[in-house]
């Protein structure tokens, strides 16, 4: 069985929409370097100014 690791041991990077960091995720594990973006919604939302859409 493999090891657990803690959270704060995963890779993590910055999303490219609302700049906020996100961990890795086993689902991403073999496209993790393709990876750019926090969520479906910023993903969707992404534009060239680098703000995602407000959550009023």
């Amino acid at each position: 069985m493999a090891k657990m690791r803690k959270k704060s041991d995963l890779p993590q990077k910055t999303c490219l929409t609302c700049g906020r960091p996100f961990t890795w995720r086993k689902k991403w594990e073999k496209v993790w370097d393709e990876v750019r973006y926090c969520s479906d919604r910023c993903r969707g939302a992404r534009r060239g100014d680098g703000t995602a859409p407000r959550r009023d």
